[in-house]
């Protein structure tokens, strides 16, 4: 087996595709806000954002930690350039006991993910 597609789950579709496409850099594979989902090519797996209605269960997984994390070479300077675009951060990158970096970041429906910068 392997990974084929990770889901995020927003409320206004429309911010956060313009925020994984433009400012994230992912490339739309396919979808957009018309057929309430979108779907980027996030390299060894897709990344599928999904909106959720006001009335719908999923509510409750908007606006949360996903557990997501995407690979930075140099977690520094990716962090410096996201924060520059505006992108909020809970805080500077910070180095784990098990040597490498994370940073997290916060999407416009306030889902955390997490930049990573692996050891060596």
């Amino acid at each position: 087996m392997r990974l084929a597609a990770v889901r995020v789950f927003v409320r206004d579709l429309v911010s956060a595709q313009l925020f994984y496409q433009q400012t994230l850099g992912f490339k739309l594979k396919h979808g957009d806000a018309g057929a309430g989902y979108c779907v980027f090519d996030a390299g060894s797996a897709d990344l599928v954002l999904e909106s959720v209605a006001s009335d719908a269960p999923e509510q409750a997984l908007v606006g949360r930690f996903t557990g997501l994390s995407f690979v930075a070479a140099d977690i520094r300077a990716r962090h410096a350039a996201l924060s520059a675009a505006g992108v909020p951060f809970s805080g500077a990158p910070e180095q784990q006991p098990w040597g490498g970096w994370l940073a997290t970041l916060v999407d416009p429906a306030g889902n955390q993910l997490q930049l990573v910068q692996y050891p060596g």
